[in-house]
């Protein structure tokens, strides 16, 4: 169950093996939004993302027998990446399914750190889950999800809540990107529980807009046609789970259009010296857009990873999106 008991335990498994992330303070947006604004910058966590909080936990609570034997995921990059960092670390067999639209960066990533990547045929994210949940069933192995999976939540977003409080205790608002949901429902328990009037304010890409779909409709959109897209974390659908804890606390969402995204991963590098990949660019994109509600500060923008390769960067780059 996802519970604050569960972030605990998260919390003190990840102790000694993750970094506590650093804020920075962003006069831009602080001037942009009118309220201090402070970017967490996950994007400098071990494997590059915030996603070995959950990856690591999930895998530490197997039991040996089952360790041994191995796990199947599916991944748009930063999940296969932090399970194949992990599993080396604790002794368990990776295997790794990703959509061929997956940053070769981070599959190269995957493959040096001992994972078995499978490149499933589609570009649909939630067509590669498919394959490997099958894959799963057919070895006899666990799946991994990178969203629905409460050690996943907990480790994720609850943890990454808790830094948040510590560093940040007057915290009003957090800006968050939201594609499956696993961050934003362990933030959603960890917050209920420490601070429940901290406002949340999910991002989302405007082609594959799960979340905010589900939403308007009352019930979790949990697969969507592939989009083209370089933020590949946003892209699919959103956990049924995850939908039910998130529709608790969130009710503000923002849209972005691929080139607000690709222009905040600029802004990123040209303000503050930081590599951030399109997936965690989209909460500096909603940022910048001009559509945010009013909020209170002061504001937390989570920026949830970095690993973006040469040739993406070079492609954005050449856009002259600015």
């Amino acid at each position: 169950m996802l519970d604050v008991a569960l972030i605990d335990e998260a919390a003190r498994s990840l102790a000694s093996r993750i970094r506590h992330t650093p804020v920075e303070e962003a006069p831009a947006l602080a001037d942009a939004l009118g309220v201090p604004v402070l970017l967490k910058l996950e994007c400098l966590q071990v494997t590059g993302s915030f996603k070995l909080r959950g990856a690591f936990f999930s895998l530490s609570r197997l039991p040996d027998d089952v360790r041994a034997g191995g796990v199947v995921a599916c991944s748009a990059g930063n999940h296969g990446k932090a399970l194949a960092w992990a599993g080396r670390e604790l002794g368990v067999p990776v295997r790794v399914w990703v959509p061929r639209t997956a940053d070769e960066s981070k599959v190269r990533g995957m493959r040096a750190l001992g994972a078995d990547v499978e490149v499933a045929d589609t570009n649909s994210y939630d067509e590669a889950e498919a394959l490997a949940r099958s894959d799963a069933a057919l070895r006899h192995l666990p799946f991994v999800s990178a969203f629905e999976d409460e050690a996943v939540m907990a480790g994720n977003g609850g943890t990454l809540a808790r830094e948040i409080l510590a560093d940040v205790p007057e915290v009003a608002t957090v800006i968050l990107p939201v594609g499956g949901g696993g961050m934003g429902a362990g933030m959603v328990v960890a917050f209920e529980a420490a601070k429940p009037d901290v406002r949340l304010i999910a991002c989302q890409h405007a082609q594959s807009p799960a979340f905010a779909l589900s939403l308007e409709r009352g019930s979790a959109v949990t697969r969507l046609p592939g989009v083209e897209t370089m933020a590949g974390g946003l892209e699919g659908g959103v956990g049924t789970a995850n939908f039910e804890i998130l529709r608790r606390r969130v009710r503000d969402t923002v849209l972005c259009a691929e080139d607000e995204i690709l222009r905040a991963v600029v802004w990123a590098l040209r303000e503050h010296h930081l590599l951030v990949e399109p997936s965690a660019a989209v909460t500096i994109a909603a940022c910048l857009s001009g559509r945010l509600p009013r909020l209170a500060g002061p504001v937390v923008v989570v920026l949830s990873g970095r690993n973006l390769g040469v040739g993406g960067l070079r492609r954005i780059l050449e856009r002259d999106l600015l």
